[in-house]
């Protein structure tokens, strides 16, 4: 690999030969140094002769496995476009710019330029990030259960979690603290955030968690602005042996995980998973999860996203399908149980049958207006009363409606975590360790390169 920064041009057959020379030569002349062409697709303007650009060129079948070996071979900090539709029509050039972009290569065009996010490697721990395509896919869940799961394995599990609602200045959660719901309720009512991400996590996992803010969010996922390093500095601190990197909607954390986790709600419309910079994601990924496959559509819609997560040939990560369960922090068995969420109205005969045969609860209602502060108030009035119990997720509506309801009315609180489940009713724990082990093997080894 050469240590001098280099090019790749992209070229393609719908260009006269000179024409494309002559691009070459002119970027060359400008000081590009370009080591190698990929001729990508097209041949209308090619003759029967060698096409001579004054650099290597390769013919290739399949740009997308060419451009992410080229890379690699090449060590290339650069990947210069110079082809056109339709050849490389638009969504084929996010995808192209996915590729360089995930191998730390700039993707440019005439009048775009696409760079990769700043994501350094994590010292002094092995860490595993968990992100996904958007909000509200089971980012939080996935995390949690990780969380649990390395804990159980003895692996020191601490969580760093970055959000749009997280702390002016990174802030650390101690494992095992008791965050009773009058405590967040007051914390709420003193202004803090009283349901961000962290303080969920350590609610529902009892590991140590460390909660900073990100504002923004890049095609690639990069924050526009964050005190991620600092977080981290922070959980360093806390002696992990495993780190937990938790993403905020479609962002992903600015550090360089040694293994990566991509949570996927099976409804994603496929443009976005395959397309723009979905594909940068996945290449992320060593373990992709698919979340609310419920039923016959959720099946169709996972069976899609395999088929064309096993099309890139690029990479080839795990796939898992998946469903979340409600899981109340505390004992409702024998009791009246009102529950709100975020869940679809269609998921919630699933979530009630769940809650009443696993957990024994008898289910008075449910509200699923936990993003909307108005219907929630008026859900509440409805069947709450009489219930004996208000199951709600750990969201800031959770804390200051529903929670200040039920110390108002006398009625028990209990925060609900949601967990996911294989379609047979298990744990991920077996899929979320081997990521854990794969990420401890990569985190030594490369501690043995640069020892």
């Amino acid at each position: 690999m050469s240590a001098v920064p280099t090019s790749i041009v992209l070229v393609d057959g719908e260009h006269y030969p000179p024409v494309t020379a002559r691009a070459v030569a002119r970027m060359r002349e400008a000081g590009e140094p370009v080591v190698l062409a990929l001729l990508v697709g097209g041949g209308e303007k090619l003759g029967t002769r060698a096409l001579d650009l004054g650099v290597p060129v390769r013919t290739v079948d399949d740009p997308e496995r060419a451009l992410a070996a080229a890379l690699v071979e090449t060590g290339a900090t650069r990947v210069l476009d110079l082809s056109d539709e339709p050849v490389l029509y638009n969504s084929r050039r996010f995808r192209m710019a996915s590729i360089a972009v995930w191998r730390e290569a700039a993707y440019v065009g005439p009048d775009f330029v696409f760079t990769p996010p700043h994501r350094p490697p994590v010292p002094g721990a092995a860490s595993v990030a968990v992100i996904g395509m958007g909000k509200r896919t089971g980012k939080t869940a996935v995390s949690g259960a990780a969380a649990r799961a390395y804990r159980r394995a003895g692996l020191a599990p601490v969580i760093v979690a970055m959000g749009r609602g997280g702390p002016a200045e990174p802030q650390a959660v101690a494992a095992d603290v008791d965050l009773t719901p009058e405590i967040l309720l007051g914390w709420a009512d003193r202004g803090r955030h009283a349901a961000s991400d962290y303080i969920e996590d350590a609610v529902t996992t009892g590991v140590p968690t460390v909660g900073t803010w990100r504002a923004g969010g890049g095609l690639a996922g990069a924050p526009f602005h964050t005190d991620y390093d600092r977080a981290l500095e922070k959980a360093l601190g806390l002696d992990p042996e495993v780190l937990v990197l938790e993403s905020s909607g479609a962002s992903v954390p600015p550090a360089a995980a040694d293994a990566t986790i991509l949570v996927v709600d099976v409804h994603i419309d496929p443009v976005d998973l395959h397309g723009y910079f979905g594909l940068y994601r996945l290449l992320l990924a060593d373990l992709v999860i698919l979340t609310m496959c419920e039923g016959d559509e959720g099946r169709r819609r996972a069976e899609a996203i395999e088929a064309g997560i096993a099309e890139h040939r690029v990479t080839r990560p795990s796939v898992v399908r998946a469903v979340l369960r409600p899981h109340p922090l505390a004992e409702v068995a024998g009791k009246r149980l009102w529950l709100a969420t975020t869940a679809p109205r269609q998921a919630g005969p699933t979530l009630a049958a769940h809650l009443e045969d696993v957990h024994g609860a008898h289910v008075l209602g449910i509200s699923h207006a936990l993003g909307d502060r108005r219907q929630l108030a008026h859900d509440l009035g409805d069947r709450a009363p009489q219930a004996d119990v208000l199951a709600v997720e750990l969201k800031a509506a959770g804390v200051d409606v529903v929670t200040r309801f039920g110390v108002e009315h006398g009625i028990e609180t209990v925060y609900v975590d949601n967990r996911p489940l294989t379609l047979d009713g298990d744990p991920l724990d077996p899929y979320l360790l081997s990521v854990a082990h794969l990420a401890r093997r990569r985190h030594a080894s490369a501690g043995e390169e640069h020892g």
